[in-house]
């Protein structure tokens, strides 16, 4: 199931099936995408309950399935959903990240581990693959030779080599205060910076709405920008 909470000016949703690692079924992805969808934060942060982050699909659910395709659709919809929110997302992975829970992180904004974190893609030793925009994300996040060696093995890695591959962005004692300094920032330039950084343009395009963005951001706050020069 998924739990939303609210702390603050952060958006807290939780994976919370502890009992089999967090695993998904098609309703707990209708949930999440609700979750993200309806969220009104400048910031949410996700995490699992327990000792895992998520273990992706629900096997007992995926074997069950009628419609596959459309299994991995709705998956995909809900990866673009933490893609394209008007929020920040954090993902704090704390423990076992597996498959789509891999690549419901690489959806988010930041990935921010724990030391006890692992992430792996273990379903090529199954006969899968990740199917929820895991082969679009994760070359462009780490490289198309990263992928193709983390995503071909199997491997599980640990904080550090994910650290170092670029899979996650931070490794730290507690993700969840890093979603919390986030929200503790100006929030419309929050929303504009993530805008412009997730933006699919010509690179010439994208540097103009950029300077956009900055004026119109400068305008909005050149007091605050004064401000900061006396801390």
């Amino acid at each position: 199931m998924i739990r939303t909470t609210n702390d603050g000016d952060v958006r807290v949703v939780t994976f919370d099936r502890p009992g089999r690692r967090n695993a998904l079924r098609p309703a707990d992805l209708d949930a999440l995408e609700r979750a993200v969808v309806d969220a009104t934060e400048p910031v949410v942060y996700l995490h699992g309950a327990g000792s895992s982050f998520c273990a992706g699909a629900d096997l007992d659910a995926v074997s069950a399935l009628d419609d596959p395709e459309a299994f991995a659709r709705q998956g995909q919809r809900v990866a673009r959903a933490l893609e394209t929110s008007d929020s920040v997302v954090v993902a704090g992975v704390d423990g076992a990240a597996r498959g789509g829970g891999v690549e419901l992180a690489l959806a988010c904004d930041l990935r921010v581990a724990t030391p006890d974190a692992t992430l792996g893609e273990p379903g090529v030793r199954f006969g899968l693959f990740g199917a929820w925009g895991g082969t679009v994300r994760l070359p462009r996040i780490v490289g198309e030779g990263e992928a193709l060696d983390f995503s071909l093995s199997g491997r599980v890695v640990d904080a550090d080599e994910a650290h170092r591959m670029g899979l996650v962005s931070r490794v730290v004692d507690d993700p969840r205060a890093v979603a919390a300094d986030l929200a503790a920032g100006a929030h419309d330039a929050l929303a504009v910076v993530k805008e412009r950084v997730r933006a699919r343009e010509a690179d010439a395009t994208q540097e103009r709405a950029e300077a956009r963005a900055f004026a119109h951001l400068h305008r909005e706050h050149v007091d605050d920008i004064a401000a900061s020069r006396t801390e």
